[in-house]
C-alpha cells in the first residue's frame, strides 16, 4: 500500500495507562531501596528534563537525588538489582522465561486508551502505522498483540535501538514501512507520545533528516487528565509545547481528525 503518511506512537500514557503500572513500579522501587515514594508531580518534573524516558533510569535517579538531598546513608542500587525489582513489580514474574497468564504484577492494571478499531480506521485512511517504545518487548507485544489483537505489528521497543530522545528507531521503522529511504518528497511522519523525551526525538530526526516532513503530537498521560490535576496538566502540556510539540491532544484518538485530512 502506498501510504499518504505514517503514524508512529509511543506506547505508555498513549496506547495505555501506566499510572497503575509502571509509574507505580517506579514508585515502589524506588521506596524499596530509599524508604521514599515520589509523587507522579516529582516523577513528571523529572521526565520534563527531557532526558530519562527509561523507567528503570529514572527510578535510580530519583533513589540518587533523594540519597543526596537528604544526605541519606545509604548505598545506591546496582541498575541489575533495581531492574530485578523494578520487574517484580511490574511483571510480577520473569518477562520472556514465563507464559504471560502467570503474570500478577501490576501489568495487570494497564487499562487501554484506544481499540483495534483506532486502527483499522488508519488503515482504511491509507496511514500507515508502527510503534517506537521505551517498553520492554514482553511489555509492548502484550498490549499490543494480546489486548488489542494487533497482527505482527511494526515495533521499535527497548533494546531494538538507542534510548529516545535519539531518532535512530523512529527514522530506521520510517523507512522500513515506506521501503525507501526519507526525503524530500516522501509523505509525513508524525509521532505522538506523552513525555518532553518524545518530543525531543522528532526535532532531532528533523536534524537529522532535514528534507523529511517530521510532526510532533503529544499528549498529557492519563494521569493528568483528572479533574483534580488540571493545572499540573496545563503546565505539563505548555512544556510540551516549550520542547517544540507542533500540536497538544486531549487524546490519542484525537489523532484521527488530523490524518483525515492528510
Amino acid at each position: 500500500m502506498d501510504f499518504k503518511g505514517l503514524l508512529l506512537l509511543d506506547i505508555d500514557g498513549v496506547i495505555r495507562d501506566v499510572s497503575k503500572s509502571y509509574r507505580l513500579a517506579v514508585q515502589e522501587t524506588v521506596n524499596h531501596f530509599s524508604q521514599w515514594r515520589p509523587s507522579n508531580q516529582v516523577i513528571d518534573s523529572l521526565k520534563s528534563e527531557g532526558k530519562w524516558n527509561n523507567d528503570w533510569d529514572t527510578s535510580l535517579e530519583l533513589i540518587r537525588r533523594r540519597k543526596d538531598f537528604e544526605k541519606l546513608k545509604i548505598s545506591l542500587p546496582s541498575r541489575n538489582n533495581l531492574i530485578r525489582k523494578f520487574n517484580d513489580f511490574y511483571f510480577g514474574g520473569k518477562p520472556g522465561n514465563e507464559a504471560q497468564e502467570k503474570w500478577n504484577g501490576f501489568i495487570k492494571n494497564e487499562k487501554l486508551l484506544v481499540n483495534k478499531e483506532f486502527f483499522d480506521e488508519l488503515t482504511k485512511q491509507k496511514v500507515g502505522w508502527g510503534f517506537v517504545s521505551g517498553a520492554e518487548a514482553p511489555s509492548a507485544r502484550f498490549v499490543l498483540e494480546s489486548r488489542l489483537g494487533l497482527i505482527n505489528p511494526p515495533l521499535i521497543a527497548m533494546g531494538d535501538a538507542p534510548d529516545k530522545p535519539n531518532p535512530a528507531g523512529l527514522i530506521r521503522l520510517g523507512e522500513q514501512l515506506f521501503s525507501k529511504p526519507l526525503g524530500k518528497g516522501m509523505p509525513q511522519i508524525a509521532y505522538i507520545g506523552d513525555t518532553v523525551a518524545d518530543v525531543f526525538t522528532i526535532m532531532r530526526a528533523r536534524e537529522k533528516c532535514p528534507d523529511q516532513r517530521f510532526t510532533s503530537f503529544a499528549v498529557a498521560p492519563p494521569h493528568l487528565h483528572i479533574k483534580t490535576n488540571i493545572q499540573e496538566r496545563k503546565l505539563y502540556e505548555n512544556q510540551l509545547k516549550e520542547a517544540g510539540a507542533d500540536e497538544i491532544l486531549s487524546s490519542t484518538k484525537d489523532i484521527l481528525i488530523h490524518t483525515s485530512n492528510w
